[in-house]
């Protein structure tokens, strides 16, 4: 069963590709997988009914005892023979049904096929958790499928309203779910009906399961989203909303009514929402004058007459709802795709445009109404058969005292009238012939697309000739349910009960038929009062009208109130949890060491004098302060590794923001505030108090020892002296790979705010091949003819300028001579170029001894981001680009690649993800040498951390460079608190100067 649903996913994810060479061709291609799948399980047939269950399961989450579970039984077997049967005669009928230019065809084809095997799924798992996961992709996959027409509003609106009340029927579903196990100790959903759970949790974890039950299928408050969903192609119609997905719900009260039948919430939620159901889906059914809004309708009212039948929780009413539901999967897909090509033959799926196609198209008009008759339940089809059976079972459930079970006979054979009507008007609105209506032109469709609902039908009369070859399979799916086990599943049981009530059946059938313009105007005359669809719309009007006003009234203050309202939340959310605390601690010490009141005062300080400066880059500059702080604190408090890595993250934000703020006024602009100065002094106060006293209840709220203390000897299995390194890379490896993964996407993300059309490339270079004495920049992807011929023109300018004075001067750095030499400073040159390879060397050597000292990959990997980032300030872009001529996005994709690979490389060799191995070896001179796989794995964060800052430097460095040089004067925002001071040079003089002549990190001129 594993290797089947490995086998639809990797074909799923193939199809769109081979879809482009193939085109519509593609679909008998991969009908080939559930028709194989399908003969897989037919094998089983005889040795399954028998009693034989097939069992796989492979650990999946052993804390949670969460498996891969699947389990194949009758009830299950015969469900995945619905799925894959009708799933691969469908596939196969999208192979004439579709043109080839549809649109994203290849993508059609892959969801459909994955929807059959996620059906699989979830038909055979056996761990509750591995269902429910099943259950969900269902939902999603249905979404993607009704909306396969983007284009179309309609679409999209059926696509959102299924997906949001099958997932919020899933959703609930869920609660029960975890309800139930929690209760009944297991996942197992056969240990759990075998051992059901009774009592409070027993109702109410199944009530909630239900609910997920009664949404998927159909049921009345939920029904108004299938007729909605008829908006989605016809395949997807017969495939999910008649043979699959609606059966989801049908399925599990089938599993779930052995073992919870005789709970108190079952037979009042289930057959009264069954019958009510299958009145208001056949009653609709009546009305509409589209065939697949009429066969929808229909199909409410199937589900609900299933659903009925599945509930009564006896031997003969599981018979008859296995019957009903084989041949409900048979009779409703071939309706369905019978509709299909009426509507490409004419154009049309109005009964009022559509006359004498019984005349015109004689094997679909005999494809339909052997159809149309098993859903009437006419003899000789296996609808007749299933009819029989669920009446004899209600007789005889209610003869024995269930008094559920007289409520849902009349509501059955209500119910049953108003089938055969409606079947009989699908039959005639679709093949007879009207008076004054002209019989539609007909465009030539193969005459290969009748082929699946041609097979479905014949299936269908077949089965009911047959019925005894498939009775065993079906019974087996009973037992164990109460009740005599006598009756069997035949064409003919004689004149009995049932046999009557189903001629009394047709009779009325036949009335309404025959009376059917009294019974239009009988259905115009009753108000139609009982629209779900409508309450629906004013929920979904209702929230997003409420979350337009919250929206409002939290963020119309403008970034201060909304800081303010998400502050008070959290002071009166945290506050109020350590308010109504007692675990307080009972040692509360000032300071362990007298530098921590001196650093934490500095700290205060510090970010007092944030909020009242002015002027952005001293703000900075003091935030770092904090930062700093911290990094002291650190230290004095045993934790270099900490200390070291907060110090080079501080500096390497303090970077950041001078970058960025090059593009900012040089003061903060005083605008009147929404909130009050007071007010915000206030929250201010209090969040501090806040996080404080949460501080302090969470040192005496402890109860069990700290699970730091178990990692010291996880670090030396490790082979670790360092903790924080062996905690990082070896016992929470996925944590840091999480962490590392969330780096790249930050950098790709604050490329894609600066960079206008694309990234490509490492950061601008020089034309070596010039003369020392006059190096030119080369060209750069993003620049504009006028940037590019300003820029040759000003380094032409200032090199003839200093050509004396440059004559006689050293050039430290390789970009020195582009740089102005007002802006030039030969300390900074002299002391970056004897720094950076040191600094190189430093970071090396601090990647490769972290697991035992402090350091570590990232720590290194910042080391030599803080280089790259020297080289910058005091040689510009261009010094950049020859520091490290690299891409960007190749060192960090190389990174993550290597980091990723190291974690998935064990699944190799038969070990877990993560595992560990080293190798040791002694060498002269160095002594013992340790050398581990969670190496490999530092180096892909060095590699990703080193990316990032070259990124960000490549980024809010290199790039905004270049637009500042081709905006010229106006690169720099005018400070709307000043004058304008035409002799003051555009940029900020408070920031760094300018390393790159006209344009760099530190002004702009024009």
């Amino acid at each position: 069963m594993i290797l089947s649903l490995v086998l639809f996913g990797l074909v799923a994810v193939v199809t769109p590709f081979a879809a482009r060479a193939l085109g519509r061709r593609i679909f008998p291609v991969i009908a080939l997988v559930p028709a194989g799948v399908f003969a897989w399980l037919l094998w089983h047939v005889p040795t399954t009914a028998e009693g034989s269950v097939v069992t796989e399961r492979i650990p999946w989450i052993p804390a949670l005892d969460i498996s891969l579970s699947f389990r194949l039984d009758p009830l299950s077997l015969l469900l995945a023979l619905i799925v894959t049967g009708v799933g691969a005669l469908v596939l196969l009928y999208c192979t004439w049904y579709f043109r080839d230019d549809e649109p994203n065809l290849g993508r059609f084809a892959a969801l459909l096929l994955g929807f059959a095997g996620v059906m699989l799924g979830l038909v055979t798992a056996d761990d509750v958790y591995v269902l429910f996961t099943f259950w969900e992709f269902t939902s999603v996959l249905s979404y993607l499928l009704i909306g396969h027409d983007s284009g179309k509003r309609e679409s999209r609106g059926a696509a959102l309203q299924a997906l949001t009340v099958t997932v919020f029927g899933g959703l609930t579903m869920f609660v029960g779910l975890v309800v139930l196990t929690v209760a009944g100790g297991t996942t197992s959903l056969a240990e759990l009906i075998a051992n059901p759970v009774v009592g409070v949790a027993g109702e109410v974890g199944i009530a909630l399961v239900l609910v997920g039950a009664i949404s998927k299928s159909a049921l009345v408050p939920f029904h108004f989203w299938l007729p909605a969903a008829m908006a989605a192609p016809t395949p997807v119609s017969a495939y999910l909303h008649a043979a699959a997905m609606v059966k989801a719900g049908v399925y599990l009260v089938m599993r779930l009514a052995p073992g919870y039948a005789e709970l108190a919430v079952w037979h009042p939620l289930l057959i009264g929402l069954g019958a009510f159901t299958m009145l208001v889906g056949g009653w609709r059914a009546l009305r509409q004058t589209d065939l697949k809004l009429l066969l929808a309708y229909g199909t409410v009212s199937q589900l609900g007459f299933l659903v009925l039948v599945a509930s009564i929780g006896t031997r003969d009413g599981q018979l008859a709802a296995g019957a009903l539901l084989l041949a409900h999967a048979l009779f409703k897909a071939a309706l369905f795709l019978t509709v299909g090509i009426i509507d490409h033959a004419t154009g049309t799926r109005d009964v009022r445009e559509l006359s004498g196609l019984g005349r015109s198209m004689p094997w679909i008009a005999a494809i339909a109404t052997v159809a149309a008759a098993s859903m009437a339940g006419l003899p000789p089809v296996l609808g007749f058969v299933a009819k029989e059976t669920v009446f004899h079972a209600q007789l005889e459930y209610g003869a024995e005292g269930g008094a559920w079970a007289w409520v849902g006979l009349v509501a059955a054979i209500i119910g049953s009238v108003l089938t055969v009507a409606y079947s009989a008007r699908f039959v005639m609105g679709a093949f007879g012939r009207k008076p004054g209506v002209p019989e539609p032109p007909l465009h030539r469709e193969s005459p290969l697309i009748a082929v699946a609902p041609g097979v479905l039908a014949v299936t269908s009369l077949a089965a009911s000739i047959g019925v005894a070859a498939i009775e065993p399979l079906i019974a087996a799916a009973s037992v164990g349910l109460p009740g005599p086990t006598e009756y069997k599943l035949a064409l003919w049981h004689g004149f009995e009960p049932a046999l009557f009530i189903s001629l009394g059946v047709y009779a009325l059938g036949a009335l309404m038929v025959w009376r059917r313009a009294a019974v239009a105007r009988a259905q115009a005359a009753l108000p139609d009062t009982f629209e779900a669809g409508r309450g629906y719309l004013r929920i979904v009007r209702g929230v997003d009208r409420f979350a337009a006003w919250l929206t409002t009234f939290i963020q119309s203050g403008g970034l201060p109130g909304y800081l303010a309202v998400t502050v008070s939340v959290l002071i009166l959310g945290v506050g109020g949890a350590a308010l109504m605390n007692d675990s307080w601690p009972s040692d509360v010490r000032f300071a362990d060491e007298p530098a921590q009141p001196v650093v934490g005062f500095v700290i205060i300080v510090a970010a007092l004098a944030v909020v009242v400066l002015r002027q952005r880059l001293a703000a900075a500059l003091l935030a770092g302060v904090t930062g700093f702080g911290l990094v002291v604190l650190f230290g004095v408090g045993g934790a270099p590794d900490l200390a070291l890595t907060q110090g080079l993250v501080e500096a390497i934000t303090i970077v950041v923001f001078v970058l960025v703020l090059r593009r900012l006024p040089r003061n903060i602009q005083s605008r009147r505030s929404t909130v009050s100065a007071p007010v915000r002094a206030v929250i201010g106060t209090l969040a501090a108090l806040v996080m404080a006293v949460a501080g302090l209840v969470a040192l005496g709220a402890r109860q069990e020892p700290t699970i730091s203390e178990g990692y010291p000897p996880l670090a030396l299995e490790a082979h670790a002296k360092n903790i924080v390194n062996g905690l990082l890379v070896d016992i929470r490896a996925w944590d840091t790979l999480g962490e590392v993964s969330v780096l790249v996407a930050v950098a790709t993300g604050v490329a894609s705010l600066i960079f206008v059309s694309g990234r490509t490339g490492g950061a601008p270079r020089l034309d070596l091949g010039a003369p020392r004495d006059r190096l030119r920049p080369l060209p750069e992807p993003a620049d504009t003819m006028r940037s590019a011929r300003r820029r040759l023109a000003d380094v032409d300018h200032e090199t003839d300028a200093a050509a004396e004075a440059a004559a006689t001067r050293q050039t430290w750095l390789l970009a020195g001579r582009t740089i102005s030499p007002r802006n030039r400073s030969i300390l900074i040159e002299v002391l970056v170029r004897l720094l950076f390879h040191p600094a190189i060397v430093v970071s090396v050597y601090l990647l490769f001894v972290g697991h035992n000292s402090p350091g570590g990959g990232f720590a290194g990997g910042l080391v030599a981001g803080l280089a790259l980032v020297a080289r910058y300030l005091a040689g510009g872009r261009y010094e950049l680009g020859e520091a490290l001529p690299v891409d960007a996005g190749r060192v960090l994709g190389a990174g993550l690649l290597l980091a990723a690979g190291t974690a998935a490389m064990p699944l190799l060799y038969g070990a877990t993800v993560f595992e560990s191995t080293w190798f040791e070896t002694e060498v002269p001179v160095l002594g013992v040498l340790s050398i581990g796989t969670s190496t490999l794995f530092d180096i892909g964060v060095y590699l990703i951390v080193v990316g990032l800052v070259l990124d960000i430097l490549r980024t809010l460095g290199a790039e905004i460079d270049r637009q500042i040089d081709e905006a010229g004067e106006d690169a720099v925002p005018a400070d709307p608190a000043e004058p304008a001071d035409p002799t003051r040079p555009v940029g900020d003089p408070d920031l760094p100067a300018d390393p790159a002549g006209a344009t760099g990190p530190g002004r702009a001129e024009a």
